[in-house]
Order: C-alpha cells, then sequence, then structure tokens
C-alpha cells in the first residue's frame, strides 16, 4: 500500500518556477500541505493562490537557503506553523558553466552556495524535525534532493563545478541513507537529464538548451518525487535517474 500524503508537511526550495513549482502543485494535489520556499515573494504568492484555487493548501516563505541563517530559520518557521514536517524536497539550484580559464570566481562560488551549502543547511535544519515525524502515525519520512545527470558523470568540459555540486549532493545524501535507515528516514535523488525550465530556456550562462527539441518537463521531475513520496514506510527509493528519451548523453 502506498504512503499518503493527505495533510503531509512538505516544505520545497526552489519553489517560485520550474521543478519546485511543479512538485509544489503535484504535492497539493495529492493533499500534501506544501510550504514554498524561494527568494522571489511574488511569484510564491502566486503559486499559493493558485494552488487554493485548485483545492490544495500551500503558504509561502521567502528566503534564500544559500545563507545558511535564513535556511535554518525557515526550516524551524515552518516546522512550527505546519505542526511538524514530514518531507524536504529541495529543487533550489544554481548553474553557470564556463571555460576555467574564463571563469567568474563568483560564479563558481555561488553554485557552490546555493547547490551544496543550500542542501546541507536546509537539511541540517530540517532532520530533528523529520526524526519527529517518522516516529508518527506516516511511520515514515522523506528527504529528496533534486539532483542531475551531471552527479553521476561530467557531461561536458565546461560543467566541471556545477558538475562537482551534484557529485557532492550525491555523497552527502548517500551518507544521510546510511545513518537514518534505521530513524524510518529516507533518503532519495532525482537525476534528471535536460528539462525545459527557467534555467534551460533564458540564458543561463552554459545550460543545455531545453527550448527545442523533446526534453523532459517539470512535471515528469515532480512526478518521480512523488512516486519517491508514496511508496510503503518499508520501501526506499535512493536514486531515480531520468532523462528526456532522445538524450544520448
Amino acid at each position: 500500500m502506498s504512503t499518503s500524503l493527505q495533510n503531509a508537511s512538505v516544505l520545497i526550495t526552489g519553489a517560485s518556477s520550474g521543478i519546485g513549482a511543479a512538485t509544489a502543485r503535484l504535492l497539493a494535489a495529492d493533499g500534501a500541505v506544501v510550504a514554498l520556499v524561494a527568494r522571489r515573494r511574488e511569484r510564491l504568492d502566486d503559486l499559493v493562490e493558485d494552488i487554493a484555487a485548485a483545492g490544495g493548501t500551500a503558504h509561502a516563505y521567502a528566503a534564500d537557503v544559500a545563507d545558511s541563517a535564513e535556511a535554518t530559520t525557515v526550516v524551524d518557521r515552518v516546522a512550527v506553523d505546519l505542526g511538524g514536517l514530514d518531507a524536504l524536497v529541495g529543487c533550489a539550484g544554481y548553474l553557470a558553466n564556463m571555460p576555467a580559464l574564463e571563469a567568474d570566481l563568483a560564479e563558481w562560488h555561488r553554485m557552490v552556495s546555493v547547490n551544496v551549502d543550500g542542501v546541507l543547511a536546509t537539511t541540517h535544519a530540517a532532520l530533528p524535525h523529520l526524526v519527529r515525524s517518522a516516529s508518527g502515525p506516516r511511520g515514515v519520512a522523506d528527504v529528496v534532493t533534486i539532483s542531475s545527470i551531471a552527479g553521476r558523470r561530467v557531461p561536458q568540459a565546461y560543467s566541471q563545478v556545477y558538475a562537482a555540486t551534484k557529485h557532492a549532493v550525491g555523497a552527502f545524501s548517500e551518507g544521510l541513507r546510511q545513518e537514518l535507515a534505521e530513524k524510518q528516514v529516507r533518503v532519495g535523488l532525482v537525476e534528471p537529464g535536460v528539462v525545459r525550465t527557467e534555467m534551460t530556456t533564458a540564458g543561463y550562462t552554459g545550460a543545455p538548451d531545453g527550448s527545442t527539441g523533446a526534453p523532459l518537463g517539470a512535471e515528469d521531475v515532480a512526478d518521480a518525487v512523488r512516486y519517491i513520496l508514496t511508496r510503503p514506510a518499508h520501501a526506499a527509493v535512493n536514486e531515480v535517474l531520468l532523462r528526456p528519451t532522445e538524450q544520448v548523453r
């Protein structure tokens, strides 16, 4: 029997667009109470209204998860407001691929700040709440992080730092999985290939082109997250590798 999302408290970072927004809509439609975390408050408010109009429940929290103090504060606030935390879904990400000889060091640091430090800070803050929830009626809690196929292999030379951040997230997640398994906290990664989002259509430096062909949609990745969260409490899906059918590398 699948695990119900009805009234489950789910915090989603990077929720103002793309995969984060799609995940929020999908999980709210399944009955979850979703806490939307991102920097762009206006977009979050619009998404809250859309989810409410569709019969769901969502709350907006403006915060930059790359700032560890903000990340800790917002996670604790969500846990108080929602009466606990059943799942953390990390969708916040930043990409700026470039040749190393031409690289802006600040952009490298920004990728590390968002893709690694943001994951560390939000997860660190969420873990005590998740462990408590796992011993409750639902019987399990979840950490799901959106990684990338770049977390398995370096897809191109210019993605050296982005790939490094995603490899780091993979190692972190595996260590957490081993530590938290007996506490009924599942840890999963979703590793998509090219997805049509702002990152791949709005001119991000060195991003793959998601504006042509048949890339994944944000909803495809959101569906993988839902699959992970709804497995029976005794079953943990630790990795989902998801590519567009036509993507070779």
